[in-house]
């Protein structure tokens, strides 16, 4: 059962809230490392694709064809920015909000059938939940697709999850990491984020985090605090450990 986690007096209330679920929240005392911060599509589920049929299908189905150009500007991104892009791209005569219940509910028939998870998720997933890392789930996607999600990863593994429609800016903007680390009540600089996009890596970055990327579509190059890697099976506890300055 989960519930809602307001953001600390710290932290502005405008960035939005959290969902919250009951596992140890207590800092690693062996590291520096205080968290780990997690996105979802293309870093723990393997539906980025999922998301581009769908919009496939739904213009196709509005008499349009998505030119696949086009995907690299939607992936990674929140509903608002790819749905009103590929509006605009198109020409086609449906609104944000109308195209945005299309868009959810046919993810939800997608992956209704079938979940992939990435490779390594799932040993991540338990190692972190076996030493008690804090651990939180940030993703753009709406809380609904979260939940449908959160059914099959195990939100035992998560000690809160941060959905793109609870806060006021989503993922490029540091928003959502930040309400998660307040969540979890530690410094986003400790914190060690996974994402697979530009788009959430700039937003991890932009709060301060060490980012591991993971690129799923778009290549990503290394940088100050980023750290690429081309599957989520190179990374463990004493990797993500090693991230975190020694001083």
């Amino acid at each position: 059962m989960t519930s809602t986690v307001p953001a600390p007096g710290s932290l502005p209330q405008a960035l939005g809230s959290a969902r919250a679920t009951e596992i140890p929240t207590a800092q690693n005392s062996g590291s520096a490392l205080q968290a780990v911060l997690l996105d979802m599509d293309g870093t723990l589920v393997d539906t980025e694709g999922f998301w581009w049929d769908v919009e496939v299908e739904v213009f196709a189905r509005l008499g349009h064809a998505l030119d696949d150009s086009w995907r690299h500007v939607v992936v990674g991104g929140p509903m608002t920015r790819s749905a009103g892009f590929l509006i605009e791209a198109t020409g086609a005569d449906i609104d944000l909000a109308e195209l945005t219940v299309l868009l959810n509910q046919g993810f939800e028939e997608r992956i209704a059938d079938a979940l992939p998870l990435m490779p390594g998720a799932a040993r991540l997933l338990a190692e972190l939940s076996e030493y008690a890392v804090p651990t939180a789930l940030v993703s753009a996607s709406h809380r609904r697709i979260i939940d449908r999600v959160l059914g099959s990863l195990g939100s035992h593994h998560f000690g809160l999850s941060v959905a793109g429609d609870e806060v006021r800016r989503t993922k490029p903007h540091p928003d959502p990491y930040l309400v998660a680390a307040a969540g979890l009540g530690v410094d986003p600089t400790r914190c060690a984020v996974v994402e697979d996009t530009a788009t959430g890596v700039a937003a991890a970055e932009a709060a301060g985090c060490h980012v591991v990327a993971v690129p799923s579509v778009a290549p990503i190059a290394p940088a100050e605090r980023r750290t690429v890697v081309s599957s989520l099976e190179a990374v463990d506890l004493a990797f993500l450990r090693g991230l975190m300055p020694t001083s």
